[in-house]
């Protein structure tokens, strides 16, 4: 690297600081004169990233928000607390935000120094997260793995155990990772079988890139998303519930998780009709055990039958606890 290209990336490291830099301070952390800053700054700038600069005696330099986002510049200890954070993210899943960290990770991970991959490892292995109970982790250096493979259009070797406990081998081309709720699914066209499968990552280990390329498949589907729900929905006997609550439709929608649960109508100022998606009875029963308010199901009969067994256990649990007390 020439002598100028350091400089200029010593320079952006410092302007990512979230302060403004003197001139003269940067002139002399850099060992160059201001005269030289200048004309960094200049270069700077004409490689798109926003220097702005302040009039005065000393004047001043900061790195104002761009159209693009500039190539960070870390320190060892900010690397690895970016890691680490990415990790807890992407094995537990926040929503909204899965796949964007696991692709940060997977490109993050494929820079770090080996010394720091070992912190990393080091702190991920001694420290647990508070489980939530609301579904299996995933490994984080397998959605990396997964990730790269998807990204090289590189065929993956990995171990597989099925829901009935069989254990496989694979031979797969990677596709697309989907997060759904509180699990992982990787999308994946399987050389053996010849068809496309979903497999649940937390089943998943020994992932391994076999170096082999291949040109990328036409997914029988809009998009990988929409893939794995509809082969969900139809693996799983799904219900549309139809309720009238006893509560204005403004209160309901947003309890009930918002337009993704169904149509809500309002019937008067304290009524209203739900028209569910597609979904389990036990989730249309959680859905609305959780309202804290009245209301009368119209269909499926196997909602309201669901619904009468639900309210018998809680009715003898809660028999049970009284007696005990």
């Amino acid at each position: 690297m020439s002598e100028t290209s350091a400089r200029l990336l010593n320079l952006l490291s410092l302007l990512q600081t979230p302060r403004e830099w003197p001139g003269s301070e940067l002139a002399g952390r850099l060992g160059v004169t201001t005269r030289t800053i200048r004309r960094d700054v200049g270069r700077l700038r004409e490689l798109g990233y926003p220097v702005h600069a302040t009039m005065g005696a000393e004047g001043g330099y900061r790195l104002a928000a761009g159209t693009a986002m500039p190539p960070l510049l870390l320190d060892d200890e900010e690397a690895v607390a970016i890691a680490v954070g990415l990790r807890s993210t992407a094995g537990h899943t926040v929503t909204g935000i899965e796949e964007a960290s696991v692709r940060a990770l997977a490109k993050l991970e494929q820079v770090l120094p080996a010394r720091l991959r070992r912190r990393v490892s080091t702190l991920g292995t001694a420290t647990v997260p508070l489980p939530t109970g609301a579904g299996p982790t995933v490994d984080p250096e397998h959605l990396t793995v997964l990730a790269a493979a998807i990204a090289n259009h590189e065929r993956l070797r990995f171990a597989y155990r099925a829901g009935a406990g069989a254990h496989s081998k694979r031979l797969v081309e990677p596709h697309r990772l989907v997060a759904a709720g509180r699990r992982w699914y990787l999308v994946a066209y399987d050389n053996d079988r010849e068809d496309w499968r979903i497999f649940r990552v937390d089943r998943l280990s020994e992932p391994f890139p076999t170096g082999v390329r291949t040109p990328p498949r036409e997914l029988p589907a809009t998009d990988a998303g929409a893939y794995v729900r509809d082969r969900m929905q139809g693996l799983a006997q799904t219900h549309r519930a139809v309720v009238t609550v006893h509560a204005p439709a403004a209160e309901v929608t947003p309890r009930l998780g918002g337009p993704a649960a169904g149509a809500v109508e309002p019937l008067d100022e304290g009524s209203c009709r739900w028209r569910s998606t597609p979904d389990s009875l036990e989730w249309l029963a959680m859905r609305l055990a959780v309202l804290g308010r009245e209301f009368t199901v119209h269909e499926p009969a196997e909602l309201v039958a669901y619904l009468r067994e639900m309210a018998g256990r809680v009715g003898r649990a809660a028999g049970g606890a009284d007696h005990e007390a």
